[in-house]
C-alpha cells in the first residue's frame, strides 16, 4: 500500500486537510488518534504507565491524565523519553496494522512529529506538510485551546522548525489563511498525484 505521511505542526490545520483526503474516499490512520486510544481507560498503554509513573498519573476513569502528563514530559526530558518509549512503539504497531487493513487507493498517515522522528520518514512513501506561519500557529491554538502565548511557543520550540518541515517534504500545501475551497483544490491536485504513484508502485513494486 502506498503511504503519505501528513505532517505540519501544532496549529497549522493537518486535521482539516485530512479531512479532505477522508472525503475522496482515501483512509485516514492518525497517530494522535492511536496515542488517545492506548491511552484511554483499559487501552494497551495504560498498565505501563502506571508501573512506570505511578497511579497518580491515571485520572478515575482509568485513562491517562493528560494535563499531569504534560506538565511533567514539558519540565523533565528524561520523562518524556520514558513515556515515548512506552507509547512509540504501540503507536507505530497499531498505524503499521490499519494501514494494512485500509481499503483504499493509497493511505494518509498523520504523523504530527513525523520530521523529528527517526524513522517515520523511511516508512512513508512520500511526505505532505501543511505548512503556516508561526503567528498563525499560535493565533489558532490559543483559539482552539485555551493556551496562552507563551503556553503555545513552548510547543512550537518543541517541533521541528518550519524551515526543517518543509525541506523534508516532498509536497506541501500551504494553510495560512487559505479558504477551504483552495484546500480542496489543491488536494485534489495531490490527490491525481498519488492515485497515480499508487498504481505506479503496484505496477513496478520496490525491491
Amino acid at each position: 500500500m502506498f503511504l503519505v505521511g501528513l505532517t505540519g505542526g501544532i496549529g497549522s490545520g493537518k486535521s482539516t486537510v485530512a479531512d479532505l483526503f477522508a472525503a475522496r474516499g482515501v483512509p485516514v490512520v492518525d497517530t494522535d488518534v492511536i496515542a488517545h486510544q492506548i491511552t484511554a481507560p483499559e487501552g494497551v498503554a495504560m498498565p505501563q504507565i502506571r508501573q512506570k509513573f505511578g497511579p497518580e498519573f491515571v485520572a478515575p476513569d482509568g485513562s491517562m491524565d493528560r494535563a499531569r502528563m504534560r506538565a511533567l514530559v514539558f519540565s523533565d526530558e528524561s520523562a518524556r523519553k520514558r513515556l515515548e518509549a512506552i507509547t512509540h512503539p504501540l503507536i507505530r504497531s497499531e498505524t503499521e496494522r490499519a494501514s494494512r487493513a485500509a481499503r483504499g487507493p493509497y493511505v494518509i498517515v498523520v504523523v504530527p512529529l513525523l520530521v523529528e522522528s527517526s524513522t517515520w520518514k523511511t516508512r512513508v512513501d512520500r511526505v505532505l506538510a501543511v505548512d503556516c506561519s508561526v503567528e498563525t500557529q499560535i493565533a489558532r491554538v490559543m483559539r482552539r485551546n485555551g493556551f496562552t502565548r507563551e503556553q503555545v511557543l513552548a510547543i512550537i520550540a518543541r517541533q521541528a522548525a518550519r524551515e526543517a518541515r518543509l525541506a523534508a517534504a516532498d509536497d506541501v500545501v500551504v494553510n495560512d489563511g487559505a479558504s477551504l475551497e483552495s484546500l480542496a483544490s489543491d488536494v485534489d491536485t495531490l490527490h491525481t498525484q498519488y492515485v497515480a504513484l499508487a498504481k505506479a508502485q503496484e505496477t513496478n513494486p520496490p525491491g
